[in-house]
C-alpha cells in the first residue's frame, strides 16, 4: 500500500478571493520523481491542463519547466489575481500507485473550512472537478455534511454552481471541469462540445476548458 502525501501547504495569497479547490497531485510530485517539464508546484504535471488553461485566458507566457523561475510566474500570478489554491486531501493510501480519484482509500482531509474562515475576502471556491467518487465537490460536500452545512444548488447547468453559508458569508461554489484529461470522455458527451465540434472540426476539449473557466477565473 503506498501512502500519498500531499507534497504542497496550501498556498493563499493575502485578500485572496478565490480559491482554487482539488484533490492532491500525482504521486511522483510526493515522490520527488519528477519529469524535466513537470513544475515543483500546484498543478504542476506536464499532462494537466489547469495552467495551459489560464495561460491562455490570461496571456501568461509561462514556461513549462522543473525550475524556479517557473514556479515564481506561478504564484505572482495567483499573488496578482487574487487567487489561492488548497485542495481538500491531507493523505491518502493507494493500492495501485495512479493519479487517479477512484483509487483513493483511507482518505485524510485538509481542514479547508479553516482556511476559508481564516480568509474572510474568500468569495469564491472553485471546485477542479465534480461530485463523482473522491471528485473535490464530492469530498467537500463529506467534510462540510457533520457540521450541518450544505451546498445549496443555485444552477442546475455545466459548470453547477452552489452556495455555502459560514459565518454569515455566502461562499459561491463552482464545479469546473476536471483540467485532467481523463476528463476528455465526459466534455466529448457534451451538448454543447457537440455543436461547437459540428461547427469547427478543429474544436477540441482544451478550447471547451478555456471557455468554461475563462467565464469564472475573470
Amino acid at each position: 500500500m503506498f501512502l500519498h502525501q500531499h507534497p504542497y501547504p496550501p498556498f493563499i495569497p493575502e485578500n485572496s478571493v478565490k480559491l482554487i479547490v482539488g484533490t492532491i497531485p500525482p504521486p511522483r510530485f510526493s515522490t520527488g520523481d519528477l519529469f524535466s517539464d513537470d513544475v515543483d508546484f500546484c498543478y504542476g504535471s506536464k499532462f494537466g491542463l489547469l495552467w495551459p488553461i489560464l495561460d491562455r485566458i490570461f496571456d501568461l507566457n509561462l514556461k513549462y519547466e522543473n525550475t524556479n523561475h517557473a514556479i515564481l510566474q506561478r504564484k505572482n500570478f495567483l499573488i496578482q489575481n487574487r487567487i489561492g489554491i488548497c485542495d481538500v486531501i491531507e493523505s491518502c493510501a493507494r493500492g495501485k500507485v495512479d493519479a487517479s480519484d477512484v483509487g483513493m482509500d483511507q482518505i485524510k482531509m485538509r481542514n479547508l473550512l479553516n482556511h476559508i474562515i481564516k480568509n474572510k475576502d474568500i468569495t469564491t471556491l472553485l471546485f477542479m472537478g465534480g461530485n463523482s467518487k473522491n471528485g473535490p465537490e464530492y469530498l467537500f460536500r463529506k467534510l462540510i455534511k457533520p457540521l450541518g452545512l450544505e451546498l445549496i444548488n443555485k444552477s442546475a447547468g455545466r459548470p453547477k454552481i452552489h452556495e455555502l453559508h459560514l459565518e454569515g458569508r455566502k461562499i459561491k461554489t463552482i464545479s469546473l471541469i476536471s483540467p485532467s484529461s481523463a476528463a476528455n470522455r465526459s466534455i466529448g458527451g457534451d451538448p454543447y462540445y457537440k455543436m461547437q465540434k459540428k461547427a469547427n472540426k478543429n474544436y477540441t476539449t482544451l478550447d471547451f476548458r478555456v471557455e468554461q473557466f475563462r467565464n469564472h477565473f475573470t
